[in-house]
């Protein structure tokens, strides 16, 4: 998988880019940027908002469109194609160009050239151009995303951003509890902000890796690959304790891909998702997704309940801003179908550990959501979707279960009343 040899001096319109402005013009939106970011590379008066209103730039980008992500990275000058035709791994691309605020590039990876102009800041609109050995160009045209994305209105999304100090607040009273909280908002009311508190803070994902395992296999899903109505042998070696139900069944038996997902969300079982792990063979089909989403915090490294690897310290870890990165590209259909995305979070709504996010709520307050227990990590994650007020939320802490459990409902509750109640001062419309 070695990157083309390019000869065209830099004097010179590369090849690629001739190929991409001819596939604009017979009928792809390339639409790569709104006029605002163009202007930043010379646009003329009046061609967007100044500089400290357009949202920053990232060194970590990914597109996605239907069936895949090609995601960039601009400090390294690597780049991805993940799709269900094909995954490139990651590929360098030493000559790739930053020209203000886009990547461009070409790589050819098994015969296969992936020219692309990705810029690098979320919700704009990027291109690949993917050619395979003897057949046409095929255009593949999606919307640009980012860790955190930026609002679609930052002036409404203003109105959240007093709630990162009411948690701050809960942050710091919970000292023997370190914590980190990501807030997205996903229904609009807040101009689809983001907020976050110590949003890098990286502890042990606990079980909250699980949810990477569901979308790599409904991804496949997606692509036709494999059916949820499929079946896989569980024998007895592959059974484990800790929270889940399959444990108390007989095997060998038969279990569909489905209930095996059902349950390892439902149940948080842990002999589902190590099941699900060997099914794919092994830990890389999941890291592959994490690194095509360009989610540097997140690491599935071993099974459920392996102790043997744990004490060789090998370790699952995940971040705030990792998992509402995860879970906004799911609600936004950018990773999963509409159909798959609903499933997954169809399965979270039934979740049956429910002694922290609605714990935390009035009774009836619609959630979905994917609980995360260690001695020494305490998380819940997932959806809040009272009407009209939509959020993904992300509370992870370390430290004593008991006490992270605490602060994970703090947390959760301190979310819950700005969503609902009024704010002395404020005007929303």
């Amino acid at each position: 998988m070695n990157k083309t040899d390019k000869k065209a001096s830099s004097s010179r319109r590369p090849p690629w880019r001739v190929r991409l402005t001819k596939l604009a013009a017979t009928g792809v939106a390339l639409a790569l940027l709104p006029s605002g970011v163009a202007s930043a590379d010379g646009g003329g008066p009046g061609a967007g908002p100044s500089p400290e209103q357009r949202p920053p730039a990232s060194a970590l980008a990914w597109l996605a469109f239907p069936g895949g992500v090609f995601s960039v990275d601009s400090e390294t000058r690597t780049v991805r194609y993940r799709a269900c035709d094909a995954d490139t791994g990651r590929v360098p691309d030493p000559e790739m160009r930053v020209h203000g605020r886009v990547a461009s590039g070409e790589v050819t990876v098994d015969g296969t050239t992936y020219a692309y102009d990705v810029p690098l800041v979320g919700r704009t609109r990027g291109i690949v151009e993917v050619t395979r050995p003897g057949a046409e160009p095929d255009g593949l045209v999606g919307e640009v995303v980012t860790e955190p994305q930026p609002p679609t209105d930052p002036a409404t999304g203003r109105r959240l951003l007093p709630l990162t100090g009411q948690l701050q607040q809960v942050v710091d009273a919970s000292t023997a509890n370190p914590a980190g909280v990501a807030v997205r908002d996903l229904s609009g009311r807040y101009g689809d902000q983001q907020i976050a508190v110590n949003g890098a803070f990286r502890p042990k994902a606990a079980s909250v890796i699980k949810l990477w395992i569901l979308v790599e296999l409904l991804r496949r899903v997606d692509c036709g690959q494999v059916s949820l109505e499929d079946g896989v042998l569980v024998t007895p070696s592959q059974v484990v304790n800790g929270t889940g139900e399959l444990q108390h069944e007989t095997f060998p038996q038969v279990v569909t891909l489905h209930r095996l997902a059902e349950y390892m969300i439902k149940y948080s079982d842990n002999t589902a998702a190590n099941v699900l792990i060997d099914y794919f063979g092994g830990f890389a089909p999941v890291n592959d997704l994490i690194d095509s989403m360009n989610q540097r915090e997140t690491i599935l490294a071993r099974k459920m309940l392996d102790t043997e690897a744990a004490m060789r310290g090998e370790e699952n870890y995940t971040s705030p801003d990792d998992v509402v990165a995860l879970l906004g590209a799911v609600w936004d259909a950018q990773i999963l179908t509409p159909a798959t995305r609903d499933l997954m979070i169809g399965f979270m709504a039934e979740q049956t550990l429910n002694t922290k996010i609605p714990a935390a709520l009035p009774p009836g307050v619609p959630v979905a959501h994917k609980t995360g227990d260690l001695p020494d990590a305490s998380h819940d994650v997932g959806y809040y979707l009272i009407p009209g007020s939509q959020v993904a939320v992300a509370f992870l802490t370390s430290g004593p279960m008991a006490g992270g459990d605490e602060t994970v409902r703090r947390l959760a509750r301190t979310v819950y009343d700005y969503l609902v109640e009024p704010r002395p001062g404020t005007t929303e419309e």
